[in-house]
């Protein structure tokens, strides 16, 4: 790369960071937006330094998984200015770097746009010329200790990180983890180093969204901690279908040596390596890492040291013994030193090889294994924490503690009297310190604080003081999650709920979704856009958790409501006020046969096995089919109105055609679809072409929209041939993860609505639904009105099915009262047919037990 005008001369740079346009026009960013290649990447970095100016200053950096913010990143690092780069959700910790390092451009985000806040135009520091980097060792507590990162450093450990892994320029890697956290930074800068891509999201893998962008993406990488694996067991990982998936790496913190090897099994059965690393900040990323090969036989093992690093065991007199003793690494990635201060910024190298403070041992088969902590510092859920600084907080709030920590929780012993001492209190001021969880953080309450004979805190007593009774359910999974099981379990008919069952896994669909929300606002207040996707566990937390340990979640201020559902009360509403002529607004019906596809694509087109999606299809196909069916047959035995073709739901498919067309083309429709994806092929395609499945699907409608054969003039044709593209296109409308894609449904939405009914208005009304279902996934609302619009929403089936009995006693005279009467009417009946589907009284005596079980074993 030809320097730009707008870098330093003479300044030291990042080589794989100034050398981006190397790789042309391979892509290098894969967003929801679509992609990035690294030509335009590296004309966005090279613009980006342009505006940092040509006098080397000090950036801080305000992290986020965006092309934003990884171009300001790359921007600093192509042109020679340190960056200091921290949590970007994490307010105080911010704003207490900023305070103590005074840096001379702040870049961070502004709503919905990147701005550069340049504080000075001439640093204020001294700054090495070696220094590139800043990173926090402590996790988000905003502490002023900092690992000062050398050019060397990164341009080292990427080299050494793409040689282990065996980096291709085809790879490309899901952003898993944050980019302030050395771990998730390295992924970038490794695959960057190859020319291979990087698929940059802030989703959590527990989103099915995240699978979409991974699967659409071609994503070959995936990087986690230990309770990112966690989430994969919930979400079902292991009976995923990731076609170009390569190689999982672990690092972060210890995973258990029963889960390496069981990962290690599974990515041998699927065709992808396990990597498990050991690493700290100190040393960039990464220091030793374990081959695949032997994960399987020797999953408690760190491994060996990366290429150009080194290991030798220091003895310490605490741990006796042949060939144990501290870790201690040298290599190209171990860091200049630390920072306490700004003035420490001018420093240059003041440490040679790397103290761990890990207690290791090693095997007569070379490899290392970590046995023990020199000192109290703990890493938990991939944060490196210092229980002396959370004492020393509490200290300033006048509270006396002890704090101790393994890789799974912060134990805090508090001295004070258990009956008036608030512990939740003190909880809350610890994770708004560390940025942990609340599960992470166990506080106990004591008259006195445990010790030593020497008068030394016993921290070995802390840690069993305050670790929760085995044999006692967890405070967030105790009555709550319990509460929360037995309503999953009502409303969706289902024997066996467990706190790690989520609705979707359950096999819930738009039918209960509605009811479900809206029975879970009542019983948790507002809940996370993708709550259906979401472990029961989750959700059962006391109020507000859920969004503290989901780091992206951001609470809402005022009251939403989904754009399906919201369609679904207003299609319903028009549908039968048409009917009466009260008004004339038509095309809900048609919305609704989008809205259906949009259902279909969200609730039924999970991560479960094919058995099980076909098995949840099937208990929704009979919910909209039997309860018509029922109320059909009822009417037909009382009037003359109907006949037997009616009841059967036959009339659209043998003629002619009669008002019931919508639930006889929806159960067609879903029939014909569960049937083509219980072809193993067709399933295996649709999991890896989740949008360009639907997009096919559509266009093959449209051979029926059009009449392509002039099949209508020769006989009947069903009426579902000639509208199964409305589904498909919803549908497809869910699976769109980018503008591009998006860009795509609502233009083949706008070409072949027109002229469908020779009737613009008509028309319009349905375009209108699409362009909304595509582009406003919510709209704002207000609570009263989330209730109404629920109704009539969950019940919107069986007002169809029933208002053809209702109006036309009473649309002569009463207009307005038969459209309330038909509404009524429809939602009374859709209360009895869910009751009467939900009750199972031979099951009852086993959900009992279930519940029993459930609330023992979480």
């Amino acid at each position: 790369m030809i320097p730009a005008p707008g870098l330093l001369k003479g300044a030291k740079t990042v080589p794989f960071a100034a050398g981006l346009a190397a790789h042309g026009d391979r892509t290098a960013v894969i967003t929801a937006d679509g992609p990035v290649t690294y030509r335009e990447l590296a004309a966005r970095v090279e613009q980006t330094a342009h505006r940092l100016g040509r006098e080397r200053r000090l950036i801080l950096l305000v992290g986020a998984n965006t092309t934003d913010a990884l171009v300001v990143h790359l921007a600093a690092l192509a042109a020679g200015h340190p960056v200091l780069l921290v949590p970007g959700d994490h307010a105080e910790a911010v704003r207490s770097l900023i305070d103590e390092y005074d840096p001379d451009v702040v870049a961070r985000p502004d709503g919905g746009a990147w701005v550069l806040d340049e504080r000075r135009t001439v640093s204020a520091h001294s700054l090495h010329p070696d220094l590139a980097l800043l990173l926090s060792t402590s996790g988000s507590t905003g502490s002023p200790k900092l690992v000062r990162l050398s050019h060397e450093n990164l341009q080292a450990n990427a080299e050494s990180i793409a040689e282990y892994l065996g980096i291709r320029d085809t790879d490309r890697a899901a952003t898993t983890l944050p980019l302030h956290y050395c771990y998730g930074l390295s992924v970038v800068h490794s695959h960057l180093l190859r020319g291979a891509g990087v698929i940059l999201t802030d989703l959590s893998v527990a989103d099915s969204c995240f699978w979409e962008l991974f699967r659409t993406g071609h994503g070959s990488a995936i990087a986690g901690v230990p309770y990112t694996f966690d989430l994969l067991d919930r979400v079902g990982f292991a009976t995923m279908e990731l076609p170009h998936l390569r190689y999982v790496t672990q690092a972060g913190g210890r995973l258990a040596p029963d889960r390496v090897a069981r990962y290690a099994a599974l990515g041998r059965a699927a065709g992808w390596d396990l990597f498990v690393m050991y690493g700290q900040t100190e040393a960039t990323a990464r220091m030793a890492y374990l081959p695949p090969d032997l994960a399987a036989t020797r999953p408690e093992a760190a491994g060996i040291a990366i290429p150009g690093g080194s290991f030798r065991l220091q003895p310490h007199p605490d741990w006796p013994g042949e060939d144990t003793g501290e870790l201690v690494y040298a290599g190209p990635n171990v860091m200049l030193g630390y920072a306490e201060s700004p003035e420490d910024l001018r420093l240059g190298r003041t440490v040679d090889e790397l103290h761990t403070g890990d207690i290791a041992r090693r095997t007569p088969d070379g490899l290392y294994e970590v046995i023990g902590r020199r000192s109290r510092f703990a890493k938990i859920l991939g944060l490196r924490i210092d229980p002396q600084q959370v004492e020393a907080m509490l200290g300033r709030r006048g509270i006396t503690s002890c704090c101790t920590g393994d890789d799974d929780a912060l134990m805090v012993a508090v001295a004070g009297d258990p009956d008036t001492t608030d512990a939740a209190l003190v909880r809350r001021m610890v994770t708004g310190e560390c940025g942990l969880p609340p599960r992470a953080v166990h506080v106990r309450v004591l008259p006195e604080l445990p010790r030593l004979t020497t008068g030394k805190p016993d921290y070995r007593a802390v840690r069993e003081l305050t670790r929760p009774d085995p044999e006692t359910p967890a405070a967030a999974a105790t009555s709550a999650q319990a509460d929360l099981c037995r309503l999953y379990a009502q409303i969706l008919d289902r024997d066996h709920v467990t706190a790690d069952s989520s609705f979707v896994a359950l096999g819930g669909d738009s039918l209960s979704y509605v009811e479900m929300s809206l029975r879970l606002e009542e019983a948790l207040g507002r809940l996370p856009d993708d709550w259906h996707t979401l472990p029961i566990r989750e959700l059962g937390k006391p109020p507000g958790q859920q969004a503290e340990d989901r780091p992206n979640t951001r609470r809402r201020r005022t009251r939403t409501l989904e754009t399906g559902v919201a369609l679904r009360a207003v299609a319903i509403v028009l549908i039968v006020g048409s009917h009466i002529h009260l008004f004339t607004v038509k095309g809900g019906a048609h919305v609704l046969l989008g809205v259906a596809g949009y259902n279909f694509a969200r609730f039924h087109l999970t991560s479960a096995d094919r058995r099980e999606r076909l098995r949840n299809l099937g208990r929704s196909i009979a919910r909209i089919a039997v309860p018509s069916m029922a109320w059909l047959a009822l009417i037909t035995l009382v009037t003359d109105d109907y006949g037997l073709t009616t009841v059967l739901l036959l009339t659209s498919l043998i003629g002619p055609n009669d008002g019931f067309w919508f639930i006889e083309a929806l159960v067609y429709m879903l029939v014909v679809v569960a049937a083509v994806l219980a072809v193993p092929r067709v399933d295996r395609t649709e999991r890896r072409f989740p949008f360009a499945f639907p997009a096919v699907l559509t266009a093959l409608g449209l051979i029926g929209r059009y009449d392509v054969f002039g099949l209508d003039a020769r006989g009947h044709v069903p009426l579902v041939a000639g509208i199964f593209w409305l589904f498909a296109m919803g549908w497809a409308a869910a699976k769109a993860t980018t503008v591009r894609q998006r860009l795509l449904v609502t233009a083949v939405a706008l070409v072949t609505v027109p002229g469908f009914f020779g009737q613009p208005a008509r028309e319009a009304v349905i375009m209108a639904g699409f362009a909304l279902l595509v582009w406003v996934p919510k709209l704002p609302s207000l609570a009263s009105v989330n209730r109404v619009a629920g109704v009539l929403a969950a019940s919107s089936l069986y007002i169809y099915v029933t208002h053809w009995q209702v109006f036309p006693r009473l649309e002569d005279q009463f207009a307005v009262l038969a459209l309330a009467a038909s509404l009524a009417v429809g939602i009374a009946y859709a209360a009895l047919a869910t009751r009467v589907m939900r009750w199972r009284p031979s099951l009852r005596g086993r959900r009992t037990v279930t519940w029993r079980r459930t609330r023992v074993e979480n």
